[in-house]
């Protein structure tokens, strides 16, 4: 496996990991989307972004503000590198006590789907550059 890892290398890897977070949280959306109706459900989601630490650039690229009220909005909670970690909404929005509200759903699953689809063209690429490398441009 050293030698596919040599040959690969690291972008391999980060494309894999990016996929299968995709599917993951695809999963945890079909799941809300299955239980929309279920009294006193409460929707789970998960981060599907690699984080900098991943990537390897957590020591390049420093977050400054110029004043505290520019960033307003506040920042998910991130889990360790490379975690699956799934975390349920407990605020209730309906008066069954569920969380699950289906236009954020689908809309989530929309955006799950662009990236999806993005990282397949990316792997793509990726890998018909290093058929092209190995056929030595024929």
């Amino acid at each position: 496996m050293e030698i596919l890892k040599g040959l690969f290398g690291p972008h391999a890897d980060r494309l894999q990991a990016a996929l299968g977070r995709t599917s993951r949280r695809h999963n945890v959306l079909l799941g809300n989307m299955a239980n929309v109706s279920t009294p006193g459900f409460k929707r789970r989601d998960t981060d599907f972004n690699l984080s900098l630490k991943e990537v390897g650039l957590e020591d390049g690229l420093q977050m400054r503000t110029s004043h505290e009220s520019h960033i307003s909005t506040p920042r998910p909670k991130a889990g360790r590198p490379g975690s699956d970690r799934v975390d349920s909404d407990h605020r209730s929005i309906r008066q069954d006590g569920s969380s699950v509200d289906l236009e954020t759903e689908v809309a989530a699953l929309t955006e799950t789907s662009l990236r999806y689809g993005a990282l397949t063209m990316l792997t793509r690429r990726y890998f018909q550059g290093l058929k092209d490398v190995i056929k030595e441009g024929r």
